[in-house]
């Protein structure tokens, strides 16, 4: 039996002996197309080039492409498990052209490797054409000799693409693989056409027009050529198989999900076992690219994916986490392909096992939620759209369980009200992610870069130079120059300032002219990734396009920001050598004066841990060991052991900066095209000032270098010599003497908290018989106002007074910060005659309070007027004589 792997290698092999680069897949995330969530078909990475934006080395590729169809319009998600093709993660092996080869070239290459490379049977295979392409009928007669009727043309857009209602567009030749008379269908074009007999294996497109507000308009001067396959249903066919989960791949992951739950995929069980299988793909390969759950835009989707697996894992019976349990599975099926699986299986098997453990305990608490909202539904009745909403959104239970669980007892759910729902998060989550993606495409900026090249960055050996104005742009348009009080964007021919990307801010600096002109730079872009244009405010003369610009960039502050930067990398290693190698950078900031770094990571840092991380940074910046810098392709630098962030777009050559040394090796490695210090020496000092959560699963640590963390720590040394100066001590002993003066504190608190108690008892007092009691309306009372008594000393205080007066009334209050605190008591033999929240209430009165209360034989209350505090004490002895009376 052909394997999957095998098959994937056959194809890429069998275009690159025919002339064709081969392309790596790119990442999930798109890096030319904000429109879309996820790459959803082969062609997206050259969506560019397609459309002449973007040119490259190569006029032919060939590539299989990650794809992943789980959100907005190619939305695969509910149907998988239940049907034999559908997935939400896929792979599309593809051959493309760009002005190179059309139809003809097209139908032969992928006639011969289908039946000659392969061996596939021509008696198997049917060819579709749009009804109006007399070309490609012709030209598959010709190549193939399949007689008239198995080459059927199509009148309907099934077979005509288009990008959009504007730009590229042609007819499609679809190719169909005939699994035979036992299945039910027929062929494309027939009635029975949805069966699963004929099943589609292929699709040639070929751009051949140009078409505006959806009406062809010319024919394009380069035709191309944009093909499509996947490879799960070829795996099927050339396996001799019908079904895309009995190949092997998806076999194998099967088998790992019925060995772990001890239940077979047969009967109610298969569907769980099949979403378990392609959830796990599609999980895996986000996650490697950067993605992770979140509450909104891609991280939603993947949340959803992956709750909808565990909610499978959850029907088989699996009573722990299990998905994370089969991550090995998908790494040695997939891993030889992908080596990003290898490089982020620590990670990819933490982010499942921390959501698994949270959402079983969103299971528990959805299906209970459930319950109660339906207890009231007879059979028959329908969940509300909006409850059913509310269970996915609040509280992350995804409709499909919502439907499921209902549809056992008879009920249904309102999809249309879920829809309307729906629409509208999908609205907003749209817009939140779409503005922190990547940047849309600028049409301008196309225009500037396919007239002029890229801007050459000559930042990395000086920091000044000359350029020629190639473009300014003002207010979103082209304009010819640049005069006092503008503020404009300059895009130099070549330049020293480096273009804000990669987490590294934008350089600033001076621009100048033999003519007078001068600029001050206040940021550097870069958009498209290659173009370097600076903003730049005109302070004198004026600038026309295409005169020599002399460029000095701010180097002061250049040299604060390559030291913050390399400080990001020393950190990167020290973080994955302490920790692990699940952390991954998940973004940063590296400014000037100072730095952040986001890294993945399921808990918080201990002290020990960033003290830890600290010195091995100091250690290598006092090892002082140069910085290496290479020039490699991708695969040569992630083959070397560099460190690669995913969802970053790599060109064909990069920059691997290596930093430090260890024993074995060097101490980090890594693709990055951003400005560094010669030196580790150059950092000076790392300090570390903030360790926080960014979100589930990505922590944020926040540091100085240099003269920065110099005058930090210079600070700190400053108010603790203060410190020791006001102790009379040595900064060595402020620790224990501040130690020893809180334990004072506390012990004179106490010893003034009794002496005041004692106060208010006549304790210790000249005066004592001052506060000895007196007679009021026929019974003893004590009563007594103090300054600072803590008010929640007070009852304990009134209930020591009672037992001075022994049968009577005692009253205290006590005033602090201009307010006064009541409390009132009455012994129990009293109770019934003197009710002591009746007296209270008069004194608190009397202190311009309201309210207070307690019980008869004790009542506590207050008021903001310290000052009436004698006022008050007498009021309580009036309100006792009215009682008496």
């Amino acid at each position: 039996m052909t394997s999957t792997n095998d098959i994937r290698r056959s194809f890429l092999d069998y275009f690159e002996t025919n002339g064709h680069a081969r392309v790596q897949s790119a990442p999930l995330v798109p890096q030319n197309d904000p429109t879309l969530m996820f790459v959803n078909a082969g062609m997206v990475p050259f969506k560019n080039v397609f459309t002449g934006l973007e040119s490259k080395p190569y006029s032919t590729a060939t590539s299989s492409q990650k794809c992943v169809r789980a959100g907005g319009k190619h939305n695969d998600l509910d149907n998988v498990g239940y049907t034999a093709r559908h997935h939400t993660f896929f792979e599309m092996l593809g051959n493309f052209s760009f002005g190179d080869y059309f139809k003809d070239r097209a139908i032969e290459l992928a006639w011969n490797l289908i039946t000659k490379e392969w061996g596939i049977s021509p008696d198997r295979l049917t060819a579709t054409v749009y009804h109006t392409d007399d070309e490609a009928f012709d030209l598959w007669k010709k190549i193939s000799g399949l007689p008239d009727s198995r080459i059927i043309r199509i009148p309907t857009k099934d077979n005509f693409w288009a990008m959009g209602d504007d730009g590229p567009c042609g007819p499609c030749s679809e190719i169909f693989y005939d699994h035979g008379d036992h299945i039910p269908g027929g062929p494309p074009g027939s009635p029975d056409e949805d069966g699963d007999r004929f099943v589609e294996i292929w699709n040639l497109v070929f751009m051949q027009y140009e078409q505006a507000a959806g009406e062809i308009v010319s024919e394009l001067p380069k035709k191309s050529i944009d093909t499509g396959m996947g490879l799960e249903r070829l795996s099927a066919v050339l396996q001799g198989v019908h079904d895309n989960y009995d190949t092997d791949m998806f076999r194998a992951l099967i088998e790992a999900s019925e060995a772990l739950t001890k239940t077979k995929a047969e009967g109610d069980k298969q569907a769980s076992h099949r979403v378990i299988a392609d959830h796990l793909r599609a999980s895996g390969f986000l996650v490697a690219d950067g993605v992770l759950p979140a509450n909104e835009g891609r991280g939603y989707v993947l949340r959803r994916i992956m709750r909808r697996a565990m909610r499978h894992a959850h029907l088989l019976g699996a009573k722990e986490p299990l998905m994370y349990r089969l991550v090995p599975a998908l790494v040695a099926e997939m891993g030889a392909a992908f080596p990003e699986l290898v490089r982020a299986q620590p990670l990819i098997e933490a982010t499942l096992q921390q959501e698994e453990v949270r959402f079983r305990q969103t299971l528990a608490n959805g299906l209970k939620l459930l319950d109660e909202a339906t207890v009231s539904l007879a059979a028959g009745g329908t969940l509300p759209g909006e409850t059913a909403f509310k269970l996915y959104d609040t509280f992350g239970f995804p409709y499909d369980l919502t439907e499921d669980a209902l549809r056992v007892r008879g009920l249904g759910v309102d999809r249309e009200g879920f829809d309307a729902a729906m629409a509208q998060q999908r609205a907003a989550a749209r817009a939140a992610w779409k503005g922190s993606g990547e940047r849309a495409s600028d049409e301008l900026w196309f225009d500037i870069a396919e007239e002029f090249g890229s801007t050459e960055f000559t930042g990395y050996s000086g920091d000044e130079g000359e350029g020629v104005a190639l473009a300014i742009v003002k207010d979103g348009k082209r304009v010819e120059r640049a005069e006092i009080g503008e503020i404009v964007d300059i895009v130099p021919n070549q330049t020293p300032f480096y273009g804000e990307s990669g987490g590294q801010i934008g350089d600033t600096g001076k621009l100048t002219t033999l003519k007078g002109f001068q600029g001050d730079v206040q940021d550097t872009m870069k958009p498209l990734g290659r173009l370097h244009v600076l903003r730049t405010k005109v302070v004198a003369g004026e600038l026309t396009v295409g005169e020599t610009v002399h460029q000095a960039v701010d180097a002061e502050r250049r040299d604060r920001v390559r030291a913050n930067h390399s400080a990001t990398h020393l950190l990167h290693a020290a973080l994955r050598h302490r920790l692990g190698t699940h952390v991954t950078q998940k973004g940063s900031l590296v400014a000037p004066d100072y730095f952040r770094f986001d890294f993945s990571h399921p808990k918080a840092l201990t002290r020990e841990e960033i003290d830890q991380v600290e010195a091995d940074v100091n250690a290598q910046i006092r090892g002082n060991e140069t910085v290496q810098t290479r020039l490699m392709t991708p695969d040569e630098a992630i083959a070397a052991g560099a460190m690669a962030l995913f969802g970053e777009k790599y060109g064909d050559e990069v920059r691997v900066l290596s930093m430090g040394r260890t024993s074995e090796a060097d101490y980090s490695v890594e693709l990055c095209g951003g400005t560094h210090v010669r030196a580790l020496g150059d950092i000076q000092l790392l300090k570390i000032i903030g360790e926080s959560a960014v979100s589930s699963g990505v922590r944020r640590i926040e540091a100085f270098t240099g003269e920065a963390a110099r005058k930090w720590l210079g600070d700190r040394d400053t108010k603790l010599r203060e410190a020791a100066a006001t102790l009379k001590s040595s900064p060595d002993e402020v620790p224990a003497r501040i130690a020893s003066l809180v334990e004072e504190r506390r012990r004179l608190e106490r010893e003034l908290a009794d002496a005041k108690k004692a106060l208010a008892m006549g304790g210790g007092s000249a005066k004592a018989d001052a506060t000895a009691p007196e007679q009021v309306g026929g019974h003893s009372f004590l009563g007594q106002v103090v300054e600072g008594l803590n008010p929640k000393d007070l009852r304990s205080t009134v209930d020591t007074m009672k037992q001075r007066v022994g049968s009577g009334i005692a009253a205290l209050i006590a005033v602090n910060d201009g307010r006064a605190s009541v409390a009132v008591g009455v012994t129990d033999d009293l109770t019934g005659q003197v009710n002591a929240v009746d007296l209270l209430k008069a004194a608190v009165s009397a202190l311009g309070g309201q309210g207070g209360g307690g019980r008869p034989d004790m009542a506590q209350g207050g008021g903001p007027d310290g000052s009436k505090a004698e006022e008050a004490l007498a009021a309580v002895k009036d309100a006792l004589e009215k009682v008496a009376a």
